[in-house]
């Protein structure tokens, strides 16, 4: 599993979380949290971009970003909920890592690609329960920037 960091190249997960406790411990005293989105685009195949955003409150952020591509997936309710697991699994494992690194206390927040208006509007309930069901709080459109614009950006 390689992410890719806009100012570092290739990075395993080990060496991007190892990169997000380093920036972490640059500045102890901030407050951080991180943020996990996932978004989608459909051409002959899907290209699914998960973004990891470490923000830095008040201060900036650093962002990864790691591509998969599927099959082309033409239903919009499987596209979200896969793109939501793939958040989830991320969350997941990014969590474990922090329990593990010494930084459990760290926030970590899931931003789903659904809104009020359009398409999704009628699965906010459902995937917002399975990312609260999972421990860990939901945010959507017009709020998750991290799967409307940081991971949508490198769909294309």
């Amino acid at each position: 599993m390689m992410f890719i960091s806009p100012s570092k190249g290739k990075l395993s997960f080990e060496e991007m979380m190892e990169d997000i406790l380093t920036y972490i411990k640059g500045l102890p005293c901030s407050s951080y949290k991180i943020i996990v989105g996932t978004d989608s685009q459909v051409r002959g195949e899907t290209c699914f971009v998960t973004a990891v955003i470490v923000h830095r409150k008040g201060k900036g952020a650093r962002f990864y970003y790691r591509k998969n591509i599927q099959r082309k997936i033409k239903s919009l309710r499987q596209k979200i909920f896969y793109e939501t697991s793939m958040s989830l699994e991320m969350g997941a494992k990014i969590t474990s890592f922090l329990a593990r690194g010494g930084a459990a206390g760290i926030h970590v927040e899931i931003h789903i690609d659904v809104g009020h208006h359009g398409e999704t509007k009628d699965l906010i309930r459902e995937v917002v329960g399975m990312v609260t069901g999972s421990g860990f709080e939901a945010k959507i459109k017009p709020d998750s920037f991290a799967a409307s614009s940081v991971a949508d950006r490198y769909t294309k």
